[in-house]
């Protein structure tokens, strides 16, 4: 499956409609937001708090809904049973918090299964949830608003990453035309869509965006049967890297202070937290941590350096990521190589938090309003 991508990223114009004002929830209202990806099942429950959200409840689990997807084109049977029995417990949490306003969405996996409608059937008659197959783009602008906070104010080509289980989002933004106090506002401001609308805030410009269909799950699939554990991460990241050939904006310019990396995945947070030596994970010391590309890289050797099972005995990694992580570590450091920075700023969010921003600015409990 080809690349996605924005065809003239940040030329179109379009007029912003006007809607009634939201009616606003009732103090303590909870919003709910559940990511249905190609490895994992994972939700968020939180409350308004300020310009952002206090998280109040949370479930992640590996679900593996994609499994064997790259073969059949299809979900199979056992993907499905165990997503339902994963999805059975949210259903229970958002019953129990009583949450009223909640977006439920699916992605890589479900757009590409040929049986992804059948799927989306049985998980409302099984559990009376509503998924959304949300596209590509719509992804892509999540894990873009989500992100926002962690800018620098000096920032004025940025790229953020989305490394998921079944695709890879990239989009890249200029700001240099936005005054360094509304960068956060104008990036936030893109949820309503990379096309440039009418607004009193500064715009940032989407320069060019990509969906690659290959994430820590499906480019792992696709070297399954190369048995060298050092060849095969080299090939892993070399494909990748061919993949977004046609995806270098500025692929001339020189490292520069100005640019910045956000990324955003269990890959971007567990070199991190590797990094750092942490025996136990602390989001508090990663989210927001920067990292120099002979940092990462160095983690990466310690990586190949152990081996399979030495991986899988790793605390660092943990039980559920030690089969995705040279997978993961492969894009990233192809990533790495292809933009003009030796830096990466390290997000422990994504497409939950940003479902989670879209529906509070959307119903006005956020302190700055409506972006």
């Amino acid at each position: 499956m080809a690349p996605q991508r924005h065809k003239g990223a940040g030329a179109l114009k379009s007029k912003t409609a006007l809607s009634p004002a939201p009616v606003p929830p009732r103090s303590g209202e909870l919003f709910a937001a559940l990511d249905l990806g190609t490895n994992s099942c994972r939700m968020l429950i939180a409350q308004p708090e300020g310009s952002g959200f206090h998280v109040v409840d949370s479930f992640s689990k590996s679900v593996q809904l994609g499994a064997g997807l790259e073969k059949t084109g299809r979900l199979s049977r056992g993907s499905m049973t165990r997503t339902i029995q994963a999805l059975r417990v949210c259903q229970q949490k958002l019953k129990r918090n009583k949450v009223r306003y909640m977006r439920l969405v699916a992605t890589e996996a479900c757009r590409r299964a040929q049986n992804a409608d059948e799927f989306i059937r049985r998980v409302q008659r099984e559990t009376g949830l509503r998924l959304d197959i949300i596209k590509a783009q719509e992804e892509a602008q999540l894990a873009v608003i989500s992100c926002a906070p962690l800018v620098s104010r000096s920032t004025e080509n940025l790229l953020v990453v989305d490394i998921g289980g079944g695709s890879t989002e990239l989009v890249w933004i200029d700001l240099k035309d936005v005054p360094k106090n509304d960068r956060t506002r104008s990036i936030m401001h893109l949820n309503a869509g990379f096309a440039q609308g009418l607004s009193d805030v500064p715009a940032a410009r989407v320069v060019d965006w990509i969906s690659v269909p290959l994430g820590v799950a499906t480019l792992r699939d696709q070297f399954n049967d190369v048995d060298d554990d050092a060849a095969r991460f080299a090939l892993m990241s070399w494909f990748f890297e061919e993949n977004l050939s046609d995806f270098a904006p500025y692929h001339n310019t020189q490292p520069q202070e100005k640019f910045q990396i956000v990324g955003t995945s269990g890959t971007v947070t567990t070199v991190a937290a590797s990094h750092l030596g942490l025996k136990r994970y602390d989001r508090k010391k990663v989210d927001g941590l920067h990292m120099t590309t002979d940092q990462i890289d160095r983690v990466i050797r310690s990586y190949l350096a152990l081996g399979p099972d030495g991986r899988r005995a790793d605390p660092r990694i943990g039980a559920d990521r030690h089969a995705l992580i040279m997978s993961g570590a492969a894009i990233l450091q192809a990533l790495m190589r292809c933009w003009p920075t030796d830096r990466l700023s390290v997000a422990d969010r994504g497409l939950r938090e940003g479902l989670l921003y879209a529906q509070m600015s959307a119903q006005g409990v956020l302190e700055d309003g409506a972006f």
